[in-house]
């Protein structure tokens, strides 16, 4: 048990243990006032308890937000880290070898989608923190949701396989409008798509539909990778929540991509659930009614 803990608990022992024990001088010099005593002395234990349960639920969710805090530096670190030591060695290999031509654009195209990377995680952290300070205003405006979606999944296809790229399966019906936030809706969109491939294995498919229905727009997000169980699904778009520990999870991710969606959409009076995929991963559905 953490420090903390030993002396919280310490001290309510002891308060306990006054309390027994002025309650017993109490009655055995006034036995006559023993019930109003009792009474009381009842009353004033149970506040104490209801408090001291209180400031210990307080206690263990501060403790577990810093320690959400912690995995979500550590995190940042690593995805920042990576990305750029790749752009550097791309790039120093670019200056001190005499490349072809296509060599050198396979090479910077490579470190334009790193580029693309660092930016989607600035801004997620950008929108994550003018959403908790309820300084952003989600200005709303029609837009084309099916050019989009259509856009988006363009710059996060790779059309290869390999042990590092996926494929992305997308039916998108076309000229759907909405109106709302284009800027906020495009992470929202890019969340889910780079979610579903973060927790699929390489060359899993990620199927993205986009469709109409009784006048409401459904945009589902379906991948067949680890999926998640019933216990985590409440919490995924908590705010800094990852399953598992910074130290031994293999998975990229920072902890802000669901939380955005889930605020994004409510801004927009949108719902998304969460379902098990057959046989394996995970549905996301966004319905905007």
């Amino acid at each position: 048990m953490k420090r903390p803990f030993v002396i919280f608990y310490a001290l309510i022992i002891y308060a306990l243990a006054e309390l027994t024990w002025w309650g017993y001088m109490l009655v055995h010099l006034q036995p006559e006032r023993s019930a109003m005593i009792m009474g009381e002395g009842s009353t004033f234990v149970l506040v104490f308890l209801v408090g001291a349960i209180s400031l210990h639920k307080s206690i263990k969710k501060e403790r577990r937000l810093q320690d959400q805090k912690r995995n979500f530096l550590l995190s940042v670190t690593h995805e920042l880290k990576s990305p750029l030591a790749s752009i550097k060695l791309l790039l120093q290999t670019i200056q001190k070898r005499d490349l072809s031509k296509q060599q050198i654009q396979d090479f910077i195209g490579k470190s334009l989608l790193d580029i693309e990377r660092l930016d989607d995680m600035v801004e997620n952290m950008l929108l994550a923190s003018k959403i908790d300070n309820r300084s952003y205003t989600f200005p709303k405006a029609e837009f084309n949701l099916s050019a989009l979606v259509d856009n988006v999944v363009n710059r996060l296809q790779l059309n290869k396989c390999d042990l590092t790229q996926q494929l992305i399966n997308a039916e998108i019906e076309p000229k759907i409008e909405i109106t709302g936030d284009k800027f906020a809706l495009t992470s929202v969109v890019t969340n889910l798509i780079e979610n579903a491939i973060k927790y699929s294995g390489p060359c899993e498919v990620v199927d993205v539909r986009l469709y109409s229905r009784d006048n409401k727009i459904f945009l589902e997000v379906a991948d067949h990778g680890i999926g998640i169980s019933d216990n985590e699904k409440p919490r995924i778009f908590d705010k800094f929540y990852r399953v598992g520990s910074e130290d031994t999870r293999n998975t990229k991710g920072t902890g802000l991509g669901l939380y955005i969606v889930k605020e994004v959409l409510d801004k927009h009076e949108a719902s998304i659930k969460v379902r098990d995929n057959d046989p394996s991963g995970s549905i996301f559905e966004v319905v905007f009614a």
